[in-house]
């Protein structure tokens, strides 16, 4: 980033995106690849564009920057909504996002954008995927209780039956693909990942899917953040003293699966079950000992991965 770099803001939906930026001001484009050329053309050298993470529409342009060798960051669409309500604006609109998104890039500084690996982004779809079905799949074990509990029988009961068996299938399905991509490429993480007393097969595929094998992190305790357990603290004064609680921000499924995996590893983990046993003397509730310990699980998957070896108790300056 030099003093010339001139930010570009780009607010995008579904079938347009807009743009601002000191140079340019106002402008529209369709969001395909024709919309993408016609942009471009109107790009220089020192021009960075920054957008947010919104859904699945800003993709296709952000790959397009990367693939064009434009310089392009996505920021968090809460680190953006957060800055505008602290410049105290009140209207919102797509000209006026895009505008604050180079307002806040300008003050705040960005970093470039990399794309996932293929097999990354193909696994994300499918979890997304396997999450909407379990959905489905609980309403309908719902309605199917509820009409049994009436004594209804028939094809409608049938009926039921046959969709929520469909839907597993389905789940088994995608789960085998995910599972089949993550060894392909990264077997030997897989197994790392496992070694470690508590984390099962599932879990270790789950986080080398949602950190992207963990190398968008330099610490540990960014990856608890990612994952809501960081702790969040709310006192003001003397009147003000609320119980400090996790963030619950980021990923609930891979939360679940953290959460399963702390009752085997309490007991299971040496490390982890000092840290259980600790915080259990000292009066402190079950469950903020667990929380305790899905940290310390995160602490241990994160050195493991970027170490390359095993896990091994008596490397205890790593696993501690």
């Amino acid at each position: 980033m030099s003093k010339n770099t001139k930010f570009i803001g780009i607010d995008i939906s579904k079938k347009v995106f807009d743009v601002w930026s000191e140079d340019l001001g106002h402008k529209q484009f369709k969001n395909n690849k024709e919309g993408f050329i016609k942009f471009s053309e109107l790009l220089h050298v020192d021009n960075w564009c920054v957008m947010e993470y919104t859904g699945s529409y800003y993709q296709q342009l952000a790959i397009y920057f990367y693939e064009n060798e434009i310089a392009v960051s996505v920021v968090n669409p809460l680190v953006i909504k957060r800055y505008i309500q602290m410049k105290m604006q009140h209207n919102k609109t797509d000209k006026i996002d895009a505008r604050m998104l180079a307002f806040y890039a300008m003050e705040q500084g960005v970093s470039h954008w990399v794309p996932s690996p293929d097999y990354i982004t193909s696994c994300k779809d499918m979890q997304t995927t396997i999450t909407l079905y379990f959905r489905q799949s609980t309403a309908l074990k719902n309605k199917l209780i509820s009409l049994q509990d009436k004594g209804v029988k028939g094809k409608v009961i049938t009926s039921l039956k046959r969709q929520i068996r469909h839907i597993q299938q389905e789940i088994k399905l995608l789960e085998q693909e995910i599972e089949n991509l993550v060894r392909t490429e990264k077997q030997e993480l897989v197994t790392n990942l496992q070694s470690i007393p508590g984390i099962g097969k599932k879990t270790a595929i789950m986080l080398i899917v949602t950190t992207n094998c963990f190398s968008t992190f330099d610490n540990a305790r960014q990856v608890s953040a990612f994952f809501g357990l960081s702790r969040v603290e709310t006192t003001s004064g003397t009147s003000i003293k609320k119980r400090s609680k996790i963030s619950k921000r980021g990923n609930p499924v891979m939360r679940n699966y953290l959460f399963m995996c702390s009752f085997t590893t309490s007991y299971k983990n040496p490390q982890c079950k000092a840290l259980y046993d600790r915080i259990v003397a000292k009066g402190k509730s079950k469950k903020l000992a667990l929380i305790a310990v899905m940290n310390k699980l995160l602490k241990q998957a994160f050195a493991i991965s970027k170490s390359g070896v095993r896990y091994n108790p008596e490397y205890k300056s790593i696993w501690s």
